[in-house]
């Protein structure tokens, strides 16, 4: 049996740049309607965040009507 990846092999991509384009929306628009700053967005978008508050995430979804596995899938 192989061994179980180790938590830092995961890498959680978030597909924020895609669901914006299907959108038609940029992500200037978006940190205005989620009250979160250009700055925390981009680094969401970048695959460099190392957390995120649930409050946020679900406003994300919210504003682009989707789910969080639309927006976080596991690469």
């Amino acid at each position: 049996m192989a061994p179980a990846k180790q938590a830092d092999e995961d890498m959680i991509h978030c597909r924020l740049d895609e669901l914006l384009e299907q959108r038609g929306m940029t992500l200037t628009e978006l940190s205005r309607e989620v009250g979160v700053t250009l700055a925390n967005l981009s680094v969401l978008k970048n695959d460099r965040a190392r957390a995120i508050r649930f409050s946020t995430l679900a406003a994300i979804c919210r504003v682009l009507e989707c789910e969080v596995g639309d927006l976080l899938v596991v690469d």
